[in-house]
């Protein structure tokens, strides 16, 4: 069981998943799913279908739904694209274009499409990760409805939530929060290690979703001080555009350095949201996907509790009756509650563990990784200084 559950080493290729292609269009992405693979099951060895976000949900509530992957934490869903805000900043432009310049309405332009299209690819980046971790895993990578998913070519017919479903998504989510919190106070766990994770998830998230709100703001500021080389680099020009004296080459390079700086600037905010905010908020959905998993097991422990005291209820009731029908029942039921919470016990625990092992490797990994970017834009920043401080001495 154990070793059932870990994740396929990164060096098999039975099966890989990838989005090969995506196509925004005003109310939907298509993503084009990319498969390749060894397996018997499917019946070509490589294959293309194209998906929307909603077949993703479809597929995900599958797993969710499944009770033989109680035990397992169940990949989070990828959240819904969102574009609104990048298509209201656009039309904001727009709107205001007769109050700027041709030249700071053109590069606003430039940095809200780079916004958007930066945007694009992290909600692709999103559903393939949601794709990648099933096709990983040993156990969902089996499942018939990943197969369909992967392989059917038509219309999986999952059709965007209306209101009604949306709400009663919002109900379900608020039942399982309920869940956990009746489980917590009504149920006595009789081990401490799982007492133990439910405490460090829930602070766990916590301190996730504070770091999610600081990065966030972090990366905000960036974006806000490109803005304002933008602004800086336009009126620069139009001086350097009105003045025929000795300063209107000073000025226009003056003005090109703020441009480049505002594209070095809008790089550093870029790397730092796709590699510090969208891991923290990536984990703060797969610490609830794995706090969901507890809940299951508090679950399954309640229905075992449950069946052990109307077992003991049919033993006194038939006390003098030998082999009672009743107490039988009770005891192939009892038996069975004990089996699955020994099993879901088993499978989260090492469920866990890995997700433990899982997690400190993928921030070690982004952390790296984003230092290393920022280290290559700050002497970017440096050598841009140099040549312009240079540049600039040699028109004095």
């Amino acid at each position: 069981m154990a070793d059932e559950a870990k994740t396929v080493p990164l060096t098999d290729n039975t099966l890989v998943v990838d989005i090969s292609d995506a196509l925004s269009e005003k109310d939907k992405v298509k993503f084009t799913v990319h498969t390749r693979t060894t397996m018997k099951v499917f019946q070509k060895s490589e294959f293309l279908v194209v998906r929307q976000h909603e077949e993703f949900i479809w597929l995900h509530d599958r797993y969710e739904e499944e009770p033989k992957y109680a035990g397992y934490i169940i990949p989070p869903p990828p959240p819904r694209p969102n574009f609104d805000a990048s298509r209201e900043k656009l039309q904001r432009l727009g709107e205001g274009e007769g109050t700027m310049t041709k030249e700071e309405f053109t590069k606003m332009k430039q940095e809200l499409e780079a916004e958007y299209l930066a945007t694009f690819k992290k909600t692709v980046a999103m559903h393939e990760v949601f794709l990648t971790r099933l096709a990983s895993h040993s156990i969902f990578r089996e499942d018939s409805h990943l197969q369909v998913f992967l392989e059917y070519d038509q219309d999986l017919c999952a059709r965007p939530k209306g209101k009604l479903q949306q709400l009663g998504g919002l109900v379900k989510s608020l039942g399982n929060t309920t869940d956990q919190y009746y489980l917590n106070a009504t149920v006595r766990d009789v081990n401490d290690f799982f007492e133990q994770q439910m405490n460090s998830l829930t602070e766990y998230h916590s301190q996730l979703k504070e770091a999610t709100t600081r990065a966030d703001r972090m990366t905000e500021k960036h974006k806000e001080l490109a803005d304002s080389y933008i602004k800086i680099s336009s009126g620069l020009l139009q001086l350097a555009n009105s003045d025929n004296g000795h300063l209107d080459k000073f000025l226009a390079r003056v003005a090109d350095t703020y441009e480049k700086a505002r594209k070095v600037e809008s790089r550093v905010a870029s790397d730092q949201d796709l590699k510090l905010a969208d891991t923290l908020r990536y984990y703060m959905r797969d610490s609830q996907a794995a706090k969901a998993l507890l809940v299951r097991r508090l679950k399954c422990l309640a229905t075992y509790e449950n069946a052990n005291r109307t077992l003991e209820k049919a033993r006194h009731k038939n006390k003098d009756i030998h082999a009672a029908p009743e107490v039988q029942e009770a005891e192939m039921a009892q038996s069975v509650a004990c089996e699955q919470f020994e099993a879901i016990s088993a499978q989260a625990k090492e469920e866990l563990l890995d997700f433990k092992t899982r997690r400190l490797h993928a921030f070690r990994k982004s952390l790296i990784e984003l230092a290393e970017l920022e280290i290559k834009h700050a002497r970017t920043q440096q050598d841009l200084l140099k040549k312009s401080i240079q540049g600039l001495k040699e028109l004095l």
